[in-house]
């Protein structure tokens, strides 16, 4: 059984219509609020094969507005100039051989973790525990790095990383309820835009199938697909 508060939120939106993104955004500064700070984000479902490893979909795209979440950020590097320098940029955790070991039992209280290239030769070893979790490091979300200082300024301050899942679906974060109706358009457009440019060259076909636009606690609105291609 939905809540009364969720059933208010759907009664908002037209059945079978497709909203163009700035009129998504719209209908949902509409819906009753939560008791907490929803976060926003876009779902997509892709016209792609994830199962085949040249159709894979990720990357990293730095929202305007940033993404209103506190980024806990770890640090893979041996002690050193990289290490110093995750620390002085803000890095909540920075180590090496401690911070493998801490992982290896399991330990993933952290939302982004970095390595220096140096350091992802013992990191790969913790694929197991980050893989599942998305938090392994990857050069193509900028994860593995030797100008550490650099990354975690730039997760901090609203660089977020999407990758599609196995059955094509693919969820991006683009701010949170409290943004202003035209933060939350910003983000979103340099997320379709990192997006449409992740396209992958032997997807064939429709690539942006559905898009829809929801908070944390809301019913989704659908987006025309049409408006997000430029």
């Amino acid at each position: 059984m939905r809540s009364k508060r969720y059933r208010k939120a759907a009664a908002l939106i037209e059945p079978e219509r497709t909203y163009n993104l700035k009129s998504a955004i719209e209908v949902l500064s509409k819906f009753p609020k939560a008791k907490f700070n929803e976060t926003v984000e876009l779902s997509f479902r892709l016209g792609v094969d994830p199962r085949q490893s040249d159709q894979m979909v990720r990357g990293t795209v730095p929202l305007p507005h940033g993404s209103g979440k506190l980024v806990r950020v770890l640090v893979f590097a041996k002690p050193g100039a990289s290490a110093e320098a995750a620390k002085a940029a803000g890095a909540e955790f920075v180590g090496f051989d401690d911070m493998i070991k801490k992982c290896q039992e399991g330990w993933t209280d952290f939302d982004i973790a970095v390595a220096t290239p140096e350091a992802m030769i013992e990191v790969r070893k913790l694929g197991k525990v980050l893989g599942p979790r998305g938090l392994m490091p990857n050069p193509k979300t900028g994860t593995v790095t030797d100008d550490t200082a650099k990354a975690v300024r730039e997760f901090k301050a609203g660089r977020v990383e999407f990758k599609v899942d196995k059955t094509g679906n693919l969820h991006v974060p683009v701010g949170k309820a409290s943004f202003t109706s035209q933060q939350l358009e910003e983000n979103a457009r340099a997320v379709l835009d990192a997006v449409a440019k992740a396209k992958p060259s032997t997807a064939k076909g429709v690539f942006l199938r559905t898009c829809v636009l929801s908070a944390t606690m809301s019913p989704a609105v659908r987006i025309d697909t049409r408006d997000l291609v430029h």
